[in-house]
This record gives C-alpha cells, structure tokens and sequence, in this order.
C-alpha cells in the first residue's frame, strides 16, 4: 500500500484542493483530482526527502502562526514598495545568512517559508559553508534580516526537528 499510496495525506488534500479549485465535485473531477494527487505524492517520494518527525508539535503551530504574520506584513510592505517606488526597488540587493540548520527536510521547509513570503527569494544554500543566498526586494537593514531568519524561522524548525 505504501508503493502505492507513499503520501497519503498529500494526495488526499491535493485531491480536495483540487475540487474546491473546480467548484465541481463530479466523477471526472474527483478522478481527476485524484490523479493529480496520486502523480504528485509518487513524485515527492522520490525526491528522498526524509519523513519529519514532529517531536514538538505545539512549535509547529507557533512556527506556522509566525510565517502567517509575517506573509501578511511582508504582501503589505511589498505592494507599499511597489507603489511608491515602483517595480524596481533602489534597496533590494542579495544577502547571504549563516544557517546552523542541516537536515534537508527541514531546509526544505524555510526555502518554503522564505519563497512563500513576498520579496523574498531562495536562490542556493552552500552545504559547505552552511550559507543560504536569499535575495531581498526591501533589504535596508542586512543584521534585520539575519535575525528575523535565524530566530523566526531557523530557530522553530530546529527546536521541532530535535
């Protein structure tokens, strides 16, 4: 069942975000969705991503909260930018954060967190030097930006990954 099905709560919920995308909860709708949400799981499994394991899951939901604070802040800040100075920014500019996080699930996880958020953008992470090189549409302040991503975001995925 697992070769099958090796994402069963993703295709499941890609299955139902699919028939509220359509409005239509017909048969060939609800194949089709399945479909799409069969394809997609078999295709996440073999990424080779690790199955995480939440041994604090009352940090996930803090972690989630914030993300969802700042995405709103950050679409505010972002269309402020756009209106008043336009498509391109004079402050934007690449930056590169130290990063203690190693796991790559969970590196998965804050280049989600990172691209999700408005004016940002994940461009590589250097497994060497454990580097990530973002590029940021409003980066004023470089030492803000560090600590909201180390202690906002780093910090949770860390503290839920150990």
């Amino acid at each position: 069942m697992r070769r099958v099905l090796p994402h069963r709560v993703l295709t499941l919920s890609l299955t139902i975000f699919w028939l509220i995308l359509q409005q239509d909860v017909s048969l060939g709708q609800v194949l089709l969705g399945a479909a799409v949400g069969l394809f997609a799981g078999i295709a996440t499994s073999n990424l080779g991503l690790e199955r995480p394991i939440l041994r604090k899951p009352w940090v996930v939901v803090s972690l989630v909260l914030v993300v969802l604070v700042d995405v709103i802040r950050s679409n505010v800040a972002v269309a402020w930018i756009v209106a008043t100075q336009g498509t391109a920014p004079k402050s934007a500019g690449f930056l590169r954060v130290p990063l203690k996080l190693r796991d790559q699930t969970y590196l998965a996880f804050l280049a989600i967190i990172l691209t999700a958020t408005p004016g940002t953008v994940w461009l590589e992470f250097d497994e060497d030097s454990g580097e990530l090189l973002l590029h940021v549409l409003d980066l004023v302040d470089r030492e803000s930006w560090i600590d909201t991503i180390t202690n906002r975001y780093e910090r949770r995925l860390l503290e839920i990954s150990q």
